[in-house]
């Protein structure tokens, strides 16, 4: 595949490592940081630009990945060169019928919300596909995105907005979870570094039995839970303080800012 990214921050760089690792794929990062364009050359092997190519072929994937804010300007410098190239933006908030707009009406489109665990190649990725997309599109949007982990299609362009929530978020949710369980070690005793490896393997083999059990997870919390235990009063006062309330309600706030940030971006 010919794939081209229209810049080369820490998700684009991500992604480029998975396509790297895979090969078999042209690969060309337009960035205006010389010197970032340059790290990504050497560690990689593909081509860096500063600025966009005058043209693009039909068969090129194009990934739009530089901030909200900018990709208006950087559409409208692209717009008349993509030659019918297939986009796919992983920008958030910015939806399909607004990159359009702003390519003079392009129509091969596809949005992503990926996570940062693509970093790692452990990310999960939701995509849409607008309707002048094919199953061919289908296919290469989803190589791309698979060069750093799992993928799901959504069936409608709010779903980008529900994934947002869950998944694209969601590891800011872990990470909380994990800095109120590593100062809980340290309150008990234990020195920074036992307290981050306490809770990193804690982590690590629950989410690998999760994977690998049938069970839902509220057997396989209630699995460690005995009557009267100390699990169990644990658990009672995370349902005391409102715990999986606010997760949810954190998560449905997020959903909302989503929206509302479609609504902000997308205007001309």
């Amino acid at each position: 595949m010919n794939i081209t990214f229209i810049g080369g921050g820490n998700m684009a760089a991500a992604i480029v490592a998975g396509l790297a690792r895979e090969g078999g794929h042209r690969i060309l990062v337009v960035e205006p940081d010389a010197a970032k364009g340059a790290q990504l050359a050497a560690d990689y092997g593909v081509t860096a630009l500063e600025s966009a190519p005058a043209a693009f072929g039909r068969d090129e994937v194009v990934v739009l990945a530089v901030k909200p804010q900018v990709l208006r300007e950087v559409c409208t410098h692209l717009a008349g060169k993509l030659d019918g190239a297939l986009v796919v933006s992983i920008a958030a908030g910015i939806r399909a019928d607004a990159l359009s707009r702003w390519l003079s009406g392009h129509a091969r489109i596809v949005r992503v919300m990926p996570n940062t665990p693509a970093m790692v190649g452990k990310g999960m990725s939701g995509l849409f596909a607008a309707p002048g997309v094919d199953e061919a599109d289908r296919a290469a949007a989803e190589t791309v995105m698979r060069a750093v982990g799992e993928t799901l299609w959504l069936d409608d362009e709010t779903g980008i907005d529900d994934i947002t929530c869950i998944s694209g978020s969601g590891p800011a949710y872990v990470f909380y979870f994990m800095e109120s369980m590593m100062e809980a070690a340290t309150d008990a005793g234990f020195d920074e570094a036992e307290a981050r490896r306490l809770v990193l393997a804690t982590f690590d083999g629950a989410v690998e039995l999760a994977r690998n059990s049938l069970l839902p997870v509220a057997t396989l919390r209630q699995n460690v839970m005995s009557k009267g235990g100390t699990t169990e009063r644990a658990i009672a006062r995370f349902d005391a303080e409102g715990v999986k309330a606010a997760i949810k309600a954190g998560a449905e706030d997020c959903r909302l800012r989503s929206i509302e940030m479609g609504n902000e971006l997308g205007q001309d």
